[in-house]
């Protein structure tokens, strides 16, 4: 005999998990001090900054990375007021009084004493750079927090490499491997017959996409896929006598902006894009006599474009008088 549970008592043990679980969401939770914070941020509070040369002279390890340092945008900074660079080794490691004090030929640089920067979460590795560029830098890096990169824990290092050289991020060649190596839902598409000749490295993904943060969908540089799109397609900008009400706004409504089996770029190929909205009812006889059925039968068979050339828009009007059929 099989026993039945009252509805009622059903959601109320649902309503009770559910509160439990917003008590539990709600309770407070223990903030760190304060020096734990500060010490994220400046390193060893013991220990001095001694600068560069005096913590390099003792470490000859690090001459080629030093080099390359030196050679890069931060390494040329100078301050006008002190002649001392203003991005030095300290600026992002800490103080380094500690790491050189106990320094011999057989006992190398206690490196403990620094920043563990590599052991820090994302966010925190952000912080470092964002001392200095939130508000000198870059503007869009005010939103950087709230980014789709900074909230799945991408972290400023993953993109720039500080001791590389004079070129301190991802250069264009690289940038196709490296953004897909996340966004491997886009390299598929890439891969496809029809595509923008990114994988080839003619674009890039930052001449679309902002990778720090925008205010746009898929943080893309234009407010819309058609004011980004025409930057490049400018034969498409219009505004035009005759306009296709669908293509005025958005390019993403016929074309995948990163890969297609469907020449050029469409999502879905002709005539059956088109179809979508313009319905196969609309070639039967009654609305156009002249179209017999076996033509329009034919329809299904070729593309719309053949004789609708104009479709992104055109001042000219048709063969018929009229340039609502976006026909040359």
């Amino acid at each position: 005999m099989r026993y039945r549970i009252p509805l009622f008592i059903v959601l109320a043990s649902i309503l009770i998990v559910a509160c439990t679980d917003i008590a539990t969401l709600r309770t407070s939770q223990p903030i760190a001090p304060v020096r734990d914070y500060e010490t994220i941020l400046v390193g060893n509070l013991e220990a001095n900054y001694i600068g560069d040369e005096n913590c390099l002279s003792k470490c000859h390890i690090h001459d080629r990375i030093a080099s390359d340092f030196k050679h890069s945008i931060h390494g040329d900074q100078i301050s006008e007021e002190t002649g001392l660079p203003l991005v030095n080794c300290e600026s992002c490691h800490g103080p380094g009084s500690m790491a050189v004090e106990n320094i011999t030929q057989e006992q190398p640089c206690d490196f403990k004493t620094l920043l563990q920067i590599n052991d820090f979460p994302a966010q925190a590795q952000s912080m470092l750079c964002l001392r200095c560029h939130s508000a000198a830098s870059t503007p869009n890096l005010h939103s950087w927090n709230s980014s789709t990169h900074a909230l799945n824990d991408v972290s400023c290092f993953d993109c720039h490499k500080l001791h590389k050289g004079p070129e301190q991020k991802v250069g264009r060649q690289e940038e196709y491997e490296h953004c897909t190596g996340c966004h491997t839902q886009v390299k598929m598409e890439f891969a496809q017959f029809s595509h923008h000749p990114v994988p080839e490295h003619k674009m890039a993904c930052t001449d679309c996409h902002d990778p720090h943060n925008s205010t746009n969908d898929h943080n893309l540089k234009g407010m819309t896929s058609k004011a980004l799109c025409t930057r490049c397609h400018m034969e498409y900008q219009g505004p035009f006598v005759y306009e296709h009400a669908d293509v005025t706004e958005e390019c993403t409504n016929c074309h995948n902006p990163h890969g297609s089996p469907n020449e050029p770029l469409l999502d879905v190929s002709q005539p059956f894009l088109c179809m979508q909205c313009h319905a196969a009812s609309h070639f039967n006889g009654s609305n156009y006599p002249s179209l017999a059925t076996s033509q329009a039968q034919q329809a299904y068979f070729t593309r719309c474009t053949d004789c609708h050339s104009a479709i992104h828009g055109t001042d000219t009007p048709s063969a018929h008088g009229r340039g609502d059929f976006l026909a040359r």
